[in-house]
């Protein structure tokens, strides 16, 4: 197994750790992700790598091309299999290294780490991105293409332009510009398309970086 293989599997256990210590009410509160429960984040990561090709493309048909949407609808339907089901399948794909045939292997530590963000931050529960992991992260996030920025609000690279965006506890930045600080859970957040308050931001471009972030 290659050093990405094993941050990819690390990331899955630490999650499949985590969701066993939720309550019912956890399981339940709304992620990150507009419309998705906890479970449903953790269904969609547990379940996706494993679907036949046929569901993913059905569902995408069926959604007229919405591929947000499609995804959002299947990852629902797999919830319902429940919260021990959904730490089963995680942990084997864990286990065997499974990922969904058409995306780079990157993709999905990228996909494991960022969704773990949309399922703890909501919870207040937060975890320490590994340095490790945290660079690979970042960089892919930062350089992703259409049509995979489609379900992270567009291009990172856009969003930054102007801007230097400095993670404050790792060795890590990107661009040239007025400066904004951030934590790395911040920062992912950014690069991603998540919500990040106002207070998460600092410096002189922050005010311009959090006026292209989604509210709510």
């Amino acid at each position: 197994m290659g050093e990405l293989a094993e941050l990819i599997k690390s990331e899955r256990v630490a999650l499949a750790d985590f969701l066993e210590t939720l309550t019912a009410e956890e399981w339940a509160t709304p992620s990150l992700c507009d419309e998705w429960r906890v479970q449903d984040v953790a269904a969609h990561l547990s379940f996706a790598p494993v679907a036949p090709g046929r569901e993913m493309l059905g569902g995408i048909l069926r959604y007229g091309l919405r591929v947000d949407k499609a995804s959002a609808e299947l990852s629902k339907k797999w919830a319902e299999r429940g919260p021990a089901e959904i730490v089963r399948q995680l942990r084997a794909n864990a286990a065997a290294g499974t990922k969904p045939a058409i995306v780079p292997e990157i993709a999905t530590l990228v996909d494991t780490v960022i969704h773990t963000l949309d399922i703890r931050v909501p919870l207040g529960k937060p975890r320490t991105v590994p340095a490790e992991v945290f660079g690979p992260v970042a960089d892919f996030s930062v350089t992703t293409k259409w049509p995979m920025t489609i379900s992270v609000g567009g291009s990172a690279r856009k969003r930054l332009r102007g801007l230097e965006l400095v993670a404050e506890d790792y060795d890590w930045s990107y661009g040239e510009g007025a400066r904004v600080s951030a934590s790395g859970s911040a920062v992912l957040r950014v690069l991603n398309g998540r919500r990040v308050g106002r207070s998460e931001l600092t410096g002189p471009g922050a005010d311009q970086l959090y006026a292209t972030l989604p509210k709510g």
